[in-house]
């Protein structure tokens, strides 16, 4: 049985280097089942760093990364993808030349219930309709939000536990931006657990239960993100006020 004070990741004094420049500094942080918990910071403060070390995408020096209390450091990306952690990359990473429906169906290569298929396609429409619209249209011809949209519908496809999302307003038009956090938003409502990197961490925090703020590979500051939003300090450094 589980609770959702319970951890369903846990970062335990994790250092990561890319050669010898040391990009995480022994991290340490729980993320509770069914919030939202966001890492703000500046660009090179270790966000996405943190992201592909989750996913797989790089493998600390030391320390431990635990998933549903398995420690997954040194497993292989698609292992750790079989184990319901999906990840909606930096920068989409789609498939330009399929269709919507075709890079929907790649996310759905290691869903653990191959039965539930057309159901996780048909709720992927739900939440994106216009994903519906433009299904077999090919994913180069789309917007900028649209190929976010797809990204996370295509993440959603593998049935996750734990959602990532990486950098999710990059390059968006404000409006589109709102939508993507509503968005958000809807998906933790169902009960899904997310963490999510941001720049814009004004509107991160807004939507999140938890924030980490990262600063050069090392937690400068971490709390409810309620709390965070009314720390002068935060605001300054981070916020713009």
């Amino acid at each position: 049985m589980t609770t959702q004070n319970e951890s369903i990741l846990s970062f335990q004094n994790v250092n990561v280097f890319y050669g010898i420049i040391q990009a995480l500094h022994g991290i340490s942080f729980d993320v509770k089942r069914g919030q939202i918990v966001t890492l703000v910071g500046a660009n090179g403060a270790g966000k996405s760093t943190t992201l592909r070390a989750i996913s797989g995408l790089v493998k600390p020096k030391s320390g431990e990364i635990l998933f549903k209390g398995q420690n997954i450091v040194g497993l292989p990306a698609h292992e750790i993808v079989r184990k319901r952690l999906c990840q909606a990359p930096e920068g989409r990473g789609i498939f330009l030349n399929l269709t919507v429906e075709e890079n929907m169906d790649l996310g759905a290569w290691a869903a653990p219930d191959k039965s539930a298929y057309q159901a996780n396609m048909d709720h992927g429409y739900q939440l994106f309709p216009r994903l519906k619209e433009r299904r077999h249209q090919l994913a180069g011809t789309l917007s900028g939000g649209e190929q976010q949209m797809l990204a996370m519908a295509r993440a959603l496809m593998g049935q996750p536990e734990l959602l990532l999302l990486d950098e999710p307003s990059l390059g968006l038009a404000p409006q589109i931006i709102e939508k993507i956090f509503e968005i958000i938003t809807d998906i933790n409502k169902t009960g899904m657990t997310i963490v999510l990197v941001e720049q814009n961490a004004l509107q991160a925090l807004q939507i999140a239960h938890y924030g980490i703020v990262l600063e050069t590979g090392m937690i400068k500051t971490h709390g409810a993100a309620a709390d965070l939003l009314k720390s002068d300090e935060i605001r300054k450094a981070y916020l713009g006020d």
